[in-house]
């Protein structure tokens, strides 16, 4: 390729995919040429800037990566569990760690004193040029300007507490007003939109089980349930019932040049782990939703949007399945990694797609690989081997 993949990861409208979820993993680099920090602190050594950085997991650490060459420009040691989301500028990566949100500038390769602690930290979310942290354990909401977050010091911004701690997610729009879900640590019931000054001024419970968010174009904001999906716009919420009784749309991704969401789809409430081979778009400005069969299952790491909005679906067939969000077509299948099987544990490494412009990058930890893709040709880029299996994959995103 002629072109660089920096050149090609910034065209484009940037992603508004929550982490939601959320709630929710050849040839190069070997671990000798990435120097370790343990315990996430400073290394001696002065880093050298990261163009582009992505961010991956590994049990015990993060491999920071050059976002050319994939190659591991710098080892953190970071014990237990660990999740990683785009903060929204050019620089920086928010950690879910044991202990709460961590800030890592991944440009200058070093974990920032920034911190936002709390037990159990869920969803990071971008949109309308502000980062908003929900805190499962505490219910608490942090919303932040993440171009605040190159002063290293702890942004001043917005909180929010919950009136009851719950596996939850927020998301602030363009107008000020923050739109935050509802519940308990037993039963999640929908969400409420307050106003600048944090003042109620409306709320839906019709949203069983709601997890998980989306920005579709125009600022249709979604959240899932477990009966379809409702949606908040201009004011107003509007529910859009699944085609089954039970039909669980947990996860999503929107784009800013599309009114169509894509969602997962699952309709077994016993079972352990389902494993469906349907997604859903959800069209908000018709109100409609649509299923798409795509005859391979998916985990909930696998849904991502394209430079013009495509859908993309990592299957477990190995391939990033392209769906044109207006017909519900498959227009192609890209070949990305080997076949797989999602792990009955989420925390378990699996195959994961982040996409960031016109590059697809997919994790392969079965073989310890990293794929950079070019979402439009569908060619291979570059791969590199990494010195251990990584789960969680995703890197620097700005201009949302």
């Amino acid at each position: 390729m002629n072109k660089s993949i920096r050149r090609r990861a910034l065209m484009g409208t940037a992603l508004a995919l929550a982490a939601s979820t959320v709630l929710t993993a050849c040839a190069g680099g070997d671990s000798s040429s990435a120097d370790a920090e343990a315990d996430g602190t400073a290394s001696a050594t002065p880093a050298a800037a990261v163009k582009d950085p992505l961010v991956a997991t590994f049990d015990g650490g993060l491999y920071i990566l050059d976002g050319e060459s994939l190659k591991p420009a710098r080892t953190i040691e970071l014990p237990g569990f660990n999740r990683v989301n785009p903060a929204g500028d050019e620089d920086h990566v928010v950690v879910s760690t044991d202990s709460g949100f961590r800030v890592l500038n991944a440009t200058d390769q070093t974990l920032t004193d920034i911190e936002y602690k709390g037990a159990k930290p869920g969803h990071v979310v971008r949109h309308a040029g502000r980062t908003v942290l929900f805190t499962d354990g505490t219910g608490e909401v942090n919303v932040f300007d993440p171009a605040d977050l190159s002063g290293g010091k702890k942004p001043e911004g917005r909180t929010y507490t919950s009136a009851e701690a719950h596996h939850g997610v927020a998301i602030e729009l363009a107008n000020g007003e923050l739109l935050s879900t509802l519940g308990t640590e037993e039963k999640r019931t929908g969400a409420l939109v307050l106003d600048e000054n944090n003042k109620e001024i409306a709320r839906n419970e019709n949203c069983p089980g709601v997890h998980g968010e989306a920005a579709a174009r125009n600022e249709a904001v979604a959240v899932g349930c477990e009966d379809g999906i409702l949606i908040y716009q201009d004011g107003e919420f509007t529910k859009i019932d699944a085609p089954d009784d039970y039909g669980r749309i947990g996860n999503q991704a929107g784009s800013d040049t599309s009114p169509i969401l894509l969602g997962d789809y699952k309709t077994d409430p016993e079972a352990e782990l389902e494993r469906p081979t349907r997604v859903s778009l959800i069209d908000t400005e018709k109100k409609k939703l649509r299923l798409v069969d795509l005859g391979t299952s998916y985990s909930f790491r696998s849904l991502a949007r394209g430079p013009h909005g495509e859908a993309l679906v990592l299957g477990t067939d190995g391939a990033v399945h392209v769906i044109d969000q207006n017909t519900g077509k498959v227009e192609k299948e890209i070949p990305a990694v080997g076949e797989w099987q999602e792990p009955l544990d989420w925390q378990q490494a699996r195959p994961t797609l982040f996409v960031r412009g016109h590059v697809a990058y997919v994790s392969e930890p079965g073989k310890k690989a990293l794929h950079a893709i070019d979402v439009e040709t569908g060619k291979k880029i570059t791969s590199v081997t990494l010195p251990k299996s990584t789960n969680e994959l995703s890197g620097v995103v700005a201009g949302h």
